[in-house]
C-alpha cells in the first residue's frame, strides 16, 4: 500500500462525505486506503456514510481525546508507506496525489508536505506555508496586519502561491509524511488536545534532521471555519496550544523569547475573549 488517508471526524457528516467523495473521484490512480476515525461526535449521522463508502475502514472512538491521540490511534491501522492527515472539511481538486508522493520519494530526508489551500470563495489560506514561531513573526501575526516579505515571516509571504518550496511548517489539514518516519519521530504530541500539534509535528521533523515542502501546484479546498465554533472553548484550546508548544521548546533554552512569547500570547487571548462579549 502506497498511501493511507486518515481523517478524524467530529460532527461534520456532510463536510466527511464532500470530503470522502473528493477522494473517491481524484485519489484512484494511487493505491490507498481511507481510515475515517470519528472522535465520538455527539452528531450519529456520520454512521450513514458506512454502506455509501464500503471502501473506507471506519473507526468509531468511545471518547473524544483530542485530534492528536485520535490521528495516532488510526495510523496504527494504516499499512500505507506514506500516511496523509487530512481534514474532513477539505476536498481535493485534482488527479495530484501521485505527483506528489513521486515528488516526496524524490527528496532525500523527506519530512512532510503540504499543498495550496484556499477557501469556499477562493481566498488563499495563508497558513498552507508557514515559519515556525519565534519571538517575531509571533509579534507580527498576534498583533500587526503588516507582513514582511522575507524567509523569517509567520506567513512565508515571499513564497509565490503555486511555487514548490521547502519551508519550516505546513499545515495539518493536509499533511504527507512517511509512516516510517511518523513513528520514528513519537508521531503527533498528544499533549495538545486540538491545535498546535500540526507546527509541532513540523518542528519535530525539523529538529530530526528531516525537510518540510510546501507544493503549490496542487489546490485543496477547505472549508476553514466551518467545524469549528469560535466560542471561548475554542479561544481557550486555540491559546493554550501554543502555550504547550513555547513551554516544551522555549522555556528552558531561550527564556528571553519564552517571556515575550508567553506575555503576548495571555494578551492577545484576553482580546479575542472581550471580542466575544
Amino acid at each position: 500500500m502506497k498511501l493511507s488517508i486518515i481523517i478524524v471526524n467530529y460532527n461534520v457528516a456532510q463536510l466527511l462525505r464532500d470530503c470522502l467523495l473528493s477522494i473517491r473521484k481524484y485519489a484512484g490512480e494511487t493505491q490507498h486506503e481511507v481510515i475515517v476515525i470519528d472522535n465520538a461526535s455527539t452528531d450519529a449521522s456520520w454512521g450513514d456514510l458506512i454502506p455509501e463508502f464500503p471502501e473506507v475502514h471506519f473507526i468509531a472512538s468511545q471518547h473524544n481525546d483530542g485530534f492528536a491521540i485520535a490521528n495516532n490511534k488510526a495510523i496504527k491501522a494504516a499499512t500505507g508507506e506514506y500516511v496523509l492527515l487530512l481534514n474532513p472539511d477539505t476536498e481535493l481538486e485534482g488527479y495530484y496525489m501521485k505527483e506528489i508522493l513521486d515528488f516526496a520519494d524524490s527528496q532525500p530526508n523527506f519530512g512532510g508536505l503540504g499543498v495550496r489551500m484556499h477557501d469556499a470563495k477562493g481566498v488563499f489560506l495563508p497558513e498552507s506555508k508557514r515559519s515556525v514561531p519565534d519571538m517575531f513573526n509571533s509579534f507580527e501575526k498576534l498583533f500587526t496586519t503588516f507582513k514582511r516579505n522575507t524567509s523569517k515571516s509567520y506567513y512565508r509571504s515571499d513564497i509565490a502561491e503555486d511555487a514548490v518550496a521547502e519551508v519550516e511548517v505546513v499545515t495539518g489539514a493536509f499533511l504527507l509524511v512517511k509512516k516510517d518516519v511518523y513513528e520514528k519521530i513519537g508521531g503527533l504530541d498528544e499533549t495538545y488536545f486540538m491545535y498546535g500539534e500540526d507546527i509541532d509535528l513540523c518542528y519535530t521533523l525539523l529538529r530530526n534532521g528531516y525537510k518540510n515542502y510546501y507544493y503549490g501546484k496542487a489546490s485543496l479546498l477547505h472549508h476553514k471555519g466551518e467545524s469549528t465554533i469560535k466560542d471561548e472553548v475554542y479561544l481557550d484550546r486555540f491559546y493554550g496550544a501554543m502555550q504547550i508548544f513555547i513551554d516544551k521548546y522555549y522555556k528552558e533554552s531561550k527564556p528571553v523569547q519564552y517571556s515575550f512569547l508567553k506575555t503576548g500570547l495571555k494578551l492577545r487571548h484576553k482580546i479575542e475573549k472581550i471580542k466575544l462579549k
